[in-house]
């Protein structure tokens, strides 16, 4: 609600300097809107006139008197003052700014739109786990923030295309391969029957460590993998079509593991579809003309088609035996074999449209929600039934890749690639929302019966999904489940009497554990995940959100039951009621957390622009404890003077619907009750 003042602010500003000035908008500074430190001096606060103090050569504060009269007729706006010290400061019509929250579009229409952006195509790719195992819990920070950034998107009127990249050509999939040819001796129609047993994933999470161990005992065992390796890539032979299997149930598995966490996605883009539809090929040609690759012809890359790197690139590939690495990175081996940043570097070209090509689609599953969920396929096409088209892929104007931060220099390499190939409009928007590893803290670790051989001091305890020491992310939401059915049921005796009702309130708040745990931390900080700490109803977490919306929808509950009033009731009472329950003190606590709870969109702008989706759940648990301490200090249902209860009560709705707004955003559901 707050994001449209904001234009609306910066526009007049920038017209102002433009009349009063003669700056044209070349010249002009990012105009801020800022949130005043002490709510007396103003609701918003502009801060311009500092920025141009000296190119004007004027004191800040004369600026800012200068501005006051080409602001103070804006809708909404009831004052405006400039500061001694050269703030500009705007003070909110309280009363119609509250009763604009309340009308049918602001309470159930999405975020302000960004200037353009629905006419702007975003693409977020996430998760990609490779089909070889289960899900493990460092997968589920990957989904949640890529979840989240999604939902934030759309949030701000982008038009959002979600893809989870299916890696079923790479070498864990051929481990697995190798391992039911090699270890368990069972064919593709073995493999098929176990594979329609229940966890089949879990069991190839054991199956790949085995493999692993395999290998290590005797080196030439890897000649297993080449192999295999070549011919997954080849395709049309036994082990493609075992690794094809494979991949197909182990994917259904993880979609059925994400499921869990309210993660949907639109299109899963195989490797093998890039490769049988060359688009390499394309993508190869688009380089070559463009100069930015070329043959070696000599030194340790001779043979090789490699694409010269800057000297940042090169500085971050670092080998910690041999320093810096070549100024070039081989895209074609000798071999012929195109190498993995050959291939992102063709998915990402194909994202933007830029390759003349496209994949054949075929209807995957339909989700949870109802949405369909298409793949990706070399084959014949498979549109939503006979004649009917494919659907629409691809073709963004910006790109976010969600990976680790391992992966920082190839998606370097795969923007560059695009800039030397003349995109640098593309090259710019494509977005690595990088992100740390997680951890387990040590209590969590032994909870769960991890071993932990390191010393009793040290507080972390790393995973392996390579070795099979790890946290499975289905084991993991069934613990937290497990722990939310007896918090739920210690607290409502009925629920002891209902187990379908507090199994479904359990699964919401283990889902809202996770994934708030998973954002509420910065993406470059390594993550220790802690059981205890992730269920809290009193900490900073997500069951800790949503107690608080539970508890505003049971004041306004009460309220309808004791009062007669309510929601529809309260919100037509506001028009024309006294509002000096708003007005009578500057710094009045119902018109401060109506304001703080406004602030959604803004934040939500702030997440995008800085891709920190930390900000949006730093947010939220802080409009969460402001709500609580509101709570206790301003009565609602037991108020005799009827202006403030139903102003308190407005805040109170507000606050509810923002904070199951802001859940929303970060993937979380409010259960009935907690």
């Amino acid at each position: 609600m707050l994001l449209p003042i904001h234009e609306a602010l910066r526009a007049r500003v920038r017209d102002a300097l433009g009349t009063l000035y003669g700056l044209n908008p070349a010249q002009l500074p990012d105009i801020a809107v800022q949130l005043p430190p002490n709510r007396t001096t103003g609701d918003l606060g502009i801060t311009v006139a500092f920025e141009l103090a000296r190119r004007l050569r004027k004191a800040p504060k004369v600026i800012a008197a200068e501005l006051i009269d080409a602001l103070n007729d804006l809708p909404g706006v009831a004052a405006v003052v400039a500061a001694p010290n050269g703030y500009v400061n705007i003070f909110l019509h309280r009363a119609a700014f509250t009763l604009q929250l309340f009308s049918t579009g602001a309470r159930t229409g999405e975020g302000a739109s960004a200037s353009g952006a629905a006419s702007r195509k975003a693409i977020v790719e996430h998760t990609a786990i490779n089909p070889n195992k289960a899900a493990h819990i460092g997968h589920l920070r990957n989904a949640a923030l890529g979840d989240s950034l999604a939902r934030v998107l759309r949030f701000l009127g982008h038009s959002v295309e979600v893809q989870n990249y299916i890696d079923d050509t790479g070498v864990q999939v051929a481990d697995v391969v190798v391992g039911f040819q090699q270890l368990e001796r069972m064919s593709c129609d073995d493999v098929a029957a176990l594979a329609d047993r229940p966890k089949f994933d879990h069991y190839c999470w054991d199956l790949y460590a085995a493999t692993t161990r395999w290998y290590e005992e005797d080196d030439a065992r890897l000649e297993h993998r080449a192999r295999t390796l070549h011919d997954l890539e080849q395709g049309a032979n036994p082990s493609a079509a075992l690794g094809a299997l494979i991949a197909d149930r182990i994917v259904r598995c993880h979609l059925a593991t994400l499921d869990r966490m309210n993660v949907e996605y639109d299109l899963l883009t195989r490797e093998s579809d890039i490769l049988r539809l060359h688009f390499w090929a394309r993508a190869f040609e688009v380089l070559q003309e463009a100069g930015a690759i070329h043959f070696a012809r000599s030194g340790p890359q001779a043979g090789c088609w490699v694409m010269p790197i800057d000297t940042d690139a090169a500085a971050a590939d670092t080998d910690r035996r041999s320093g810096p690495r070549s100024a070039t990175k081989v895209i074609v081996r000798s071999n012929g074999t195109v190498t993995y940043v050959g291939k992102d570097i063709a998915y990402q070209f194909w994202k933007f449209g830029l390759l003349g090509c496209d994949f054949h689609y075929a209807a995957h599953s339909t989700q949870r929600s109802g949405h369909r969920l298409w793949t990706t396929t070399s084959g014949a096409p498979g549109g939503d039934g006979p004649g009917q088209p494919d659907p629409a892929f691809g073709g963004a104007s910006s790109v976010y890749n969600v990976i680790d931060t391992r992966q920082s220099y190839l998606q370097q390499l795969v923007a560059q690639a695009l800039a030397a190939a003349g995109r640098t409009d593309e090259a710019a928007n494509s977005t690595h929302v990088s992100y740390e590893m997680v951890a387990l803290s040590r209590r969590t670790a032994e909870t769960l019966g991890f071993p932990t051989e390191a010393e009793a001091s040290q507080r972390v305890v790393e995973v392996s999904g390579r070795k099979g020491l790890g946290v499975k992310a289905d084991d993991l939401f069934d613990r937290l489940t497990d722990a939310a059915r007896a918090e739920v049921v210690m607290r409502h005796d009925d629920l002891a009497q209902d187990p379908a009702e507090a199994g479904r309130i359990a699964r919401t708040i283990a889902c809202a554990a996770i994934r708030y745990f998973m954002i509420k931390y910065s993406r470059g900080k390594l993550i220790a995940f802690d059981i205890e700490e992730a269920l809290s109803f009193e900490g900073e977490s997500g069951p800790y959100l949503q107690y608080a919306t539970v508890r505003a929808t049971n004041i306004l509950r009460k309220l309808a039951e004791t009062d007669g009033t309510d929601e529809e009731a309260l919100i037509a009472a506001l028009d024309g009621l006294p509002d000096t329950p708003l007005t009578a003190a500057a710094d009045s606590e119902t018109w401060a957390l109506i304001l703080e709870a406004s602030r959604l969109d803004e934040i939500a702008d702030q997440s995008i622009r800085s891709l920190e989706l930390s900000v949006l759940a730093k947010y939220a648990f802080n409009l969460a404890q402001q709500f609580n301490a509101f709570y206790h200090r301003a009565p609602v249902v037991a108020e005799a003077d009827r202006p403030t209860k139903l102003w308190r009560a407005a805040a109170v709705l507000h606050v509810r619907d923002q904070l199951t707004k802001a859940l929303a955003l970060m993937g979380c559901e409010v259960p009935d009750r907690m």
